[in-house]
């Protein structure tokens, strides 16, 4: 495996998997975020005097049609990206209208230094989505080099990913700099972190971090654990938790978790009081309680500020933080102050020499609201990648790279 920042990409045609599946409405891109994480590795080809061929998917095409008939492959077609692409890069992109066809083979030979091609959507082949061997094969003949800059996309096993990588030479195929900063970033806080290393776990259910908690408990010192998830946990010991989110079938989880964190030394924090609303809505009535005596008729949507006061010292004092998932309903003005004050911990933690990772959809989301994704050592781009790669899966479309030939 060559690293992409010591390679010399002069005269070399470097295939790229990019995560271009940005939301575009009526045409026009409404958030160029992930486009935009992609320029620094397609600039660095250029700049070496190399050309590149990107390769990305949109949606799911298929299966949507499959769905709704009134839909066409071209209701999925990255070419709205092109004339987007071409301004914020500096370089006129062209575009092959199929990814798999004669065409876009004989554009990407004719590539010269410092051209880019992009390709139309790999998911209007199936073989995309189920890891072909043939078609993997096929796009490999794109390029000279293959770099895997997805990491959304890194928990895939798809062919443009995951299948792609053997058909290069381990000194032609890379990480792209978006995907190197991801890996990076996540092998600091499962790896090689300075304790005490906290991790602050939100959000929904136990179920769906069932499998990043008990990972954690092998690595954290603290784990804290707030949104409605943490009500589960409540209910478990015996506590009153009124009409709050709870996963019944998970009680005895709940319990085993406590127990292994115990066993451990692992100190799970769970909030010692709530914000509580008579209903779920933005004009609710609110109220606080102890969240072991949330009353009838009343549910919990917010940390309160026993807890907010609570979290921040074990966040304070913490040398590595990994941050998934809010502490309420933050969307929401009246239940967004729990996730806001943790956002503000975490920064003040970072500013104290702390290295602070927030991965997952809805954190991201906070951190980005409230103004904080450059105050924090590094906000992920992979929602499911990270959370994965934090349960302690390998992601294909990272062991497709560090992988030997056979």
């Amino acid at each position: 495996m060559s690293t992409f920042s010591n390679h010399n990409f002069a005269n070399e045609r470097a295939l790229i998997r990019v995560d271009f599946n940005v939301p575009i409405k009526n045409g026009t891109i409404t958030d160029d975020t992930r486009i935009r994480a992609a320029l620094p590795t397609i600039k660095k080809v250029l700049a070496d005097g190399g050309s590149v061929v990107l390769m990305s998917h949109w949606g799911r095409p298929l299966k949507d049609i499959e769905k709704k008939p009134h839909l066409t492959l071209a209701d999925f077609s990255l070419k709205p990206i092109v004339a987007h692409l071409s301004n914020v890069l500096g370089t006129e992109v062209q575009f092959a209208d199929d990814c798999n066809s004669d065409d876009a083979a004989q554009k990407a030979a004719a590539l010269k230094p410092g051209q880019v091609l992009l390709l139309e959507n790999l998911r209007y082949y199936k073989q995309e989505e189920k890891g072909d061997k043939d078609f993997a094969e096929k796009l490999s003949k794109l390029g000279d080099v293959y770099v895997n800059d997805a990491f959304g996309t890194a928990h895939r096993a798809h062919a443009s990913t995951a299948v792609i990588a053997q058909f290069f030479p381990s000194d032609k195929r890379m990480f792209g700099l978006l995907m190197e900063g991801e890996v990076n970033a996540a092998e600091n806080v499962l790896n090689n972190n300075q304790q005490p290393f906290t991790a602050i776990i939100g959000g929904a259910k136990v179920s769906d971090k069932i499998l990043i908690i008990e990972n954690l408990l092998e690595k954290a010192t603290d784990i804290i654990i707030g949104g409605g998830m943490a009500y589960t946990f409540f209910k478990a010991e015996g506590g009153q938790i009124g009409n709050s989110l709870c996963e019944e079938d998970r009680l005895d989880m709940a319990l085993q978790l406590l127990e292994k964190a115990k066993a451990k030394g692992v100190c799970i924090h769970l909030p010692a009081d709530s914000i509580i609303a008579d209903k779920f809505a933005a004009d609710a009535n609110t109220s606080s309680a102890l969240s072991v005596e949330v009353p009838n008729g009343w549910m919990a949507l917010d940390i309160g500020t026993m807890a907010i006061d609570q979290f921040r010292k074990v966040i304070s004092d913490s040398k590595t933080i990994l941050w998934n998932g809010p502490m309420g309903v933050f969307e929401m003005d009246k239940f967004q102050h729990g996730t806001k004050a943790i956002a503000e911990a975490v920064v003040a933690a970072t500013k104290k020499g702390a290295y602070s990772l927030v991965g997952g959809g809805d954190s991201v989301a906070a951190v980005n609201k409230f103004g904080f994704a450059d105050k924090v050592s590094y906000v992920s781009t992979g929602g499911g990648a990270m959370l994965e790669y934090f349960e302690g899966k390998e992601l294909p479309g990272i062991a497709a790279i560090k992988t030997p030939n056979p």
